[in-house]
């Protein structure tokens, strides 16, 4: 599991573009055969993905996190963005189709991720957070969340969101998370771009050619900077950064966030004409 220590907003201006992905971007969460992981200081969130490749992977307890179990203290948020997949949970398997999101309590002892099928080929992004309460185990198909429909064309940042996690659908201790997918012709992501004093917010973009990237836009309103993004990447948000970005071709993200409330609404706005 590797590590991410929290940053403070006054050493975004001494930042070099490798020092910036080296502490907020995640370039390899899928591994074929493997669960990679990345811990971060910034509310305890670890994050990552499970590619079986063929194989069997266990969720097993981790050094950093303290625990026998991986949810022994924590919970979990699971969406499938690859092909159909299988989870087991304490021997109860759940089958998760492209875009399918599973959430698992705290105190489940035992959790493993295979393909559905030899090549499937699935894709499991996982996102965690410290747990003080066990919620049940639910499981959600892709367009059966709350669905809302934000944006517009002239804009080009017309959208369609999926809640999945949150507080008036699979209930959480902290967990918030969904899927959105840009319209055909719109390539901005929330704009205009806001922060959660409150909340770290992640993104994993997927579903965007090899050859094209999103330009996402991060950092204080009055100190912003960029990362480029690939398909599959992921990229840490802490509260006081914006969390923004625009592609080069059509593409979806995983959003997720954990800390203080689960008020999806709770943000703070940044007007793109304050943003330097």
């Amino acid at each position: 599991m590797q590590q991410r220590y929290a940053t403070n907003p006054a050493q975004i201006p001494g930042m070099t573009t490798a020092d910036l992905r080296e502490t907020y971007l995640i370039p390899e969460v899928f591994v074929p055969g493997e669960i990679s992981l990345t811990y971060t200081h910034h509310d305890r969130i670890v994050l990552g993905g499970a590619q079986p490749a063929g194989q069997v992977l266990e969720l097993t307890g981790y050094p950093e996190i303290r625990s026998e179990t991986f949810l022994e203290h924590r919970e979990l948020g699971i969406i499938n963005v690859g092909g159909e997949g299988v989870v087991t949970a304490d021997g109860e398997e759940f089958t998760l189709v492209s875009g399918a999101c599973l959430y698992l309590g705290r105190g489940i002892s035992a959790v493993s991720f295979r393909d559905a099928a030899e090549g499937s080929g699935a894709q499991f992004y996982l996102f965690s957070a410290p747990a003080h309460t066990t919620y049940p185990t639910q499981l959600v198909a892709p367009g059966e969340g709350t669905v809302r429909e934000l944006g517009d064309q002239l804009t080009s940042n017309r959208r369609t969101l999926n809640q999945y996690i949150h507080e008036n659908g699979i209930r959480s201790c902290q967990i918030v998370m969904g899927v959105t997918t840009l319209h055909p012709g719109s390539m901005w992501n929330t704009m205009p771009a806001h922060t959660h004093d409150r909340r770290t917010e992640c993104y994993l973009y997927f579903d965007l050619p090899e050859d094209q990237r999103v330009v996402h836009i991060m950092g204080e309103r009055e100190e912003t900077r960029h990362l480029m993004v690939a398909d599959r990447q992921a990229v840490i948000s802490p509260s006081w950064s914006l969390h923004s970005g625009v592609g080069s071709a059509s593409y979806s993200f995983v959003w997720a966030m954990a800390g203080e409330n689960q008020a999806f609404d709770d943000m703070d706005a940044a007007p793109i004409v304050d943003l330097k």
